[in-house]
């Protein structure tokens, strides 16, 4: 890797409070594939459905999202690979959950509860 000219630096502290706040690239880089997932909105569709049903069935799920089951069904596989959802068997039927309390504040932005609004 050839050597990098040397960079004008304006503020000095405001790139050392920047650095700072960036941390751990990984974490950063994390966050975007967790973005990106979050992108689709189809799946930030189940995940504000889910939010506010608290637990629901996949079929419910997919009445409620305007999707079909295997729709549903691949999108919470990913969702669960991703640690957004987790879902628990009851008999014959899982039932789904937010696993991730910052996906859940999110939601608050995104969609506020009725009656929270302005």
């Amino acid at each position: 890797m050839p050597d990098e000219p040397e960079r004008r630096v304006i503020d000095p502290e405001a790139v050392a409070v920047a650095l700072s706040g960036l941390g751990d690239r990984a974490v950063v880089r994390q966050w975007a594939e967790r973005f990106s997932v979050l992108a689709d909105p189809s799946r930030l569709t189940l995940l504000v459905c889910i939010h506010y049903a608290r637990e629901i069935a996949v079929t419910d799920l997919a009445v409620a999202a305007g999707m079909t089951d295997t729709a549903v069904s691949q999108a919470l596989r990913l969702l669960r690979a991703h640690g957004l959802v987790t879902g628990h068997r009851s008999g014959r039927v899982v039932r789904y959950r937010l696993a991730d309390a910052t996906v859940h504040e999110l939601i608050h932005h995104v969609r506020p509860h009725p009656g929270t609004m302005p």
